[in-house]
């Protein structure tokens, strides 16, 4: 098959990242396949890269993702990457791929849903009016607010030793900026942002978070975004309590919802438990790769 590579002008750059993109066509112009590589620039992410490659069902086999991989590689070389990581489905043709173009598994995603129309409301607001002394529950809608937006950006960290297994995510530094910036994207493309949090009474500082994006116009389903309760803080139930605010709230506010997504590291057990006791049911699984420069 004669195949031609043409490198695109991509226009995704954003604040954190820039982005190279190729598409892959037959000797007759036709589209076979495309290739996306997103560099982060941000300090503490400057080694990684991230591949996406996808082939038509009809030109796999040919090459076409193999010459797609090799100028997304060749490019992480020239700009100094140390690790290319790639996300597929479990068992899937691009996961198998992966494993045979020299990518190692470094995590496995397991994603689940919880329909809305089976949730027992009782419950969560027993859950959710359990108290939990030295501690009590805020939500705002969209942007935090101005009074708890140092708070909110220090509480971040409680990501940085959340199980991934294997994985090079580099380290994510967050400030009062970034978190605004984030709130603000979701707006942008016309989704709802709404987080829950746990505030420790005796400081007036979050002690953890869950924030939920919730389509525009209240439909389908919604997305859990971030967990978290930071280390001094855990033991005390608040994962818990926090998600079934948030549950809660998504129920009562959008009754057109139909579920809510989320996805769990293999490894994390405590969050994987909390999920099943809620409901959420299995959807599928993937596997993150890493190919190291």
């Amino acid at each position: 098959m004669s195949l031609h590579l043409t490198p695109l002008t991509d226009p995704a750059d954003g604040p954190h990242s820039r982005r190279l993109a190729w598409l892959a066509s037959d000797a007759d112009a036709v589209p076979a396949g495309t290739a996306f590589l997103r560099l982060f620039t941000d300090p503490g992410r400057e080694h990684l890269a991230e591949l996406t490659v996808q082939v038509h069902p009809a030109e796999r086999r040919r090459y076409v993702g193999s010459r797609l991989l090799d100028a997304a590689v060749a490019a992480a070389r020239d700009d100094a990457r140390r690790s290319v990581v790639a996300q597929a489905e479990a068992g899937s043709p691009g996961d198998r791929f992966l494993a045979a173009r020299g990518f190692r598994k470094v995590l496995t995603l397991r994603f689940s849903r919880l329909s809305l129309a089976s949730v027992d409301t009782a419950a969560l607001t027993e859950i959710v009016e359990r108290p939990h002394p030295g501690y009590r529950l805020a939500s705002w809608h969209g942007t935090v607010p101005d009074d708890l937006a140092e708070t909110f950006a220090d509480s971040r960290r409680a990501m940085d030793d959340m199980p991934m297994d294997d994985a090079d995510h580099g380290t994510v530094t967050w400030d009062v900026d970034r978190v605004r910036a984030a709130a603000k994207a979701v707006e942008q493309r016309g989704d709802q942002l709404h987080t829950v949090v746990a505030v420790d009474t005796s400081t007036g500082s979050i002690a953890g978070f869950t924030e939920l994006v919730i389509p525009g116009d209240g439909t389908g389903d919604g997305q859990h975004y971030g967990t978290g309760v930071l280390p001094e803080h855990r033991g005390h139930g608040l994962g818990r309590w926090m998600k079934a605010e948030s549950i809660r709230h998504a129920r009562g506010r959008c009754p057109d919802l139909g579920g809510l997504l989320t996805d769990t590291a293999d490894g994390n057990t405590h969050m994987r438990r909390i999920n099943d006791g809620f409901g959420y049911t299995p959807t599928h699984t993937t596997h993150q790769h890493q190919l190291d420069l």
